[in-house]
């Protein structure tokens, strides 16, 4: 891996790396993110007790729609046609998991597109669990696994 900045030209200005020149290959990445909260907030979700209705459902939505935005989001990634992006959300002991796995055939990476629908996913369960409790916590958001293209497989270590 490099240590050069691929999104800064040889002045120091900002540009999107052009890919055309890299072969298209399929791209996988997942990532997660926690949202902590306490545990009366955490009854409620688990029992259905919550004022805005199916707060999984509202989450997982939002997760998808940001993927496929994440190029309107962050300003220098591309456009990518995503095949698949899936939002999964668990109730663990604190709060919540989402984890999100995106895949598409493209010449660059999905790790972005995965962050990104970890990332609104969780703000999405704030947003929805608000009324209950402010004090949430969105923490925890990070790359898991990602595979293809030249930078190769990597996985988080468990520590990270």
């Amino acid at each position: 891996m490099g240590d050069e900045l691929t999104h800064l030209d040889a002045q120091g200005h900002a540009r999107m790396v052009d890919v055309g020149d890299k072969g298209v290959t399929r791209r996988e990445a997942r990532a997660e993110a926690f949202v902590r909260m306490a545990p009366a907030t955490l009854a409620r979700l688990r029992d259905g007790d919550t004022p805005k209705g199916d707060v999984f459902a509202s989450a997982r939505i939002a997760g998808i729609a940001a993927a496929k935005k994440t190029s309107d989001l962050i300003p220098l990634c591309h456009l990518l046609p995503l095949q698949s992006v899936k939002v999964d959300l668990a109730l663990e002991d604190g709060g919540v998991r989402v984890e999100t796995r995106v895949r598409c055939e493209g010449r660059t990476g999905v790790e972005m597109e995965a962050l990104v629908a970890a990332s609104v996913a969780a703000l999405t369960l704030y947003d929805m669990l608000k009324a209950v409790e402010r004090g949430m916590v969105v923490e925890g958001v990070r790359v898991l696994e990602k595979s293809g293209g030249q930078s190769g497989h990597y996985v988080a270590d468990e520590g990270e």
